[in-house]
């Protein structure tokens, strides 16, 4: 018989909510609107990963903003 985790890991990080999946991936959302980025999956990883990641994400979208 499997169990499923009924609550998930959720962190506040720079505006967003990870969530934490039950196969160690993490759903990234903002917390409110406006969004600046969409909400999104990673692969499976760490915490600090996800933060890379988003930190990379928030990056990129600061780079077109300057170019347009």
């Amino acid at each position: 018989m499997t169990y499923f985790r009924a609550s998930n890991c959720a962190i506040r990080y720079r505006g967003f909510l990870l969530i934490e999946q039950q196969n160690k991936s993490w759903l990234i959302r903002p917390e409110r609107s406006p969004l600046v980025l969409l909400p999104f999956r990673t692969e499976i990883c760490s915490l600090i990963e996800a933060k890379l990641i988003l930190d990379a994400k928030l990056d990129e979208k600061k780079e077109k903003l300057k170019a347009a």
